[in-house]
């Protein structure tokens, strides 16, 4: 508390001094170099030094002191020290400190600490690469009651975004559906990319450069064949939009369409068809790409369900800003397609 009261550059000084100080009498003074480092952490964190912040923190002994530390005591200084992992770009240190917390946040009742530690996981999923799953802890943090308005949006555009990124199949379509059909994602600035990508439409790069802008930096990391995660996840899209209005088409065209060159047009089928998630097959011999044909009537009837959502959205809209002339034109809620 002493150390709060003085100027911040000399507090630093004595804060890092008696850190070392008192490393060496631990035993007699475990509850002091708390205290001390937790200050110390806090000043660093300011001074936006994030790992030796967290490598401060790491210092006080809650698994191997003598003190008996609260199961919520331990808990915030591990999600203290995942997020402050996490902002200096580390995502395996903050995954560790998160695995920790996990065995401690169905032990608390602070409502918080529950969210920081949903907060904490869904960013080192989405750090990791691991989209569907954090899109999925993104969604259910938008939904949560405990946090404002403002938070629920920014956590459903995380989630938008990694739904995005992640790899094209039954998953991602699920999700997309899932996040198409909450009428939340119409306020965010990338809900154009969502619509073309549930109503499977072809991205043009123009579009893809738009988006891209939005990104966080590791998720503007590239993969082995030098591609960034955006511009896979979109190439991916496309190829399965290509599928549903072509019943053939040679690679060569096939990479025209993509914006790629005709063999790694070949490659990028020939990877998600071995993955079941693309139905077709591959002449190399005559350089052609044949899609399974579909059968027309769920088809059919995914049209007719995205039709009965675009009326349910236009009737939300109308009793938004006209209740009076709804309610007299009989456009009730009993009334949604």
């Amino acid at each position: 508390n002493m150390l709060s009261d003085l100027p911040m550059a000399e507090a630093k000084i004595l804060a890092q001094y008696l850190v070392e100080k008192l490393q060496a009498r631990l035993i007699s003074f475990e509850e002091q170099v708390g205290q001390v480092r937790t200050f110390y952490s806090s000043v660093l964190e300011a001074e936006e030094d994030w790992r030796e912040a967290a490598l401060v923190l790491c210092g006080i002994p809650m698994e191997t002191g003598q003190k008996q530390y609260t199961s919520d005591y331990k808990l915030e200084k591990y999600l203290h020290i995942a997020r402050l992992h996490l902002e200096d770009q580390d995502p395996v240190a903050a995954e560790t400190f998160v695995s920790r917390a996990s065995l401690l946040q169905n032990e608390t009742t602070n409502e918080t600490f529950k969210i920081l530690y949903s907060v904490c996981y869904a960013r080192v999923l989405d750090y990791r690469r691991r989209f569907m799953e954090a899109a999925q802890r993104y969604i259910e943090l938008s939904f949560k009651t405990s946090v404002t308005e403002d938070q629920r949006l920014e956590a459903l555009k995380y989630a938008l975004v990694c739904t995005v990124l992640a790899s094209a199949g039954q998953s991602r379509s699920r999700m997309l559906g899932l996040l198409y059909k909450d009428e939340r994602c119409q306020r965010l600035a990338a809900f154009p990319i969502l619509e073309k990508m549930y109503l499977k439409r072809i991205i043009r790069h123009e579009e893809l450069l738009e988006f891209s802008a939005t990104l966080l930096p590791h998720q503007c990391a590239t993969n082995a064949d030098g591609s960034s995660i955006l511009e896979r996840a979109v190439i991916e899209h496309n190829l399965l939009a290509a599928s549903g209005f072509y019943s053939s088409i040679k690679c060569s065209e096939l990479g025209c369409l993509l914006n790629i060159t005709a063999d790694r047009a070949e490659r990028t089928a020939r990877h998600m068809i071995s993955e079941g998630r693309l139905t077709g097959r591959i002449d190399q011999v005559e350089q052609l790409v044949y899609f399974a044909e579909k059968d027309a009537l769920p088809k059919l009837d995914e049209r007719i369900h995205q039709i009965c959502s675009h009326a349910n959205t236009i009737y939300s809209q109308i009793q938004q800003k006209h209740p009076e002339w709804a309610e007299k034109k009989g456009y009730a809620e009993s009334g949604r397609v």
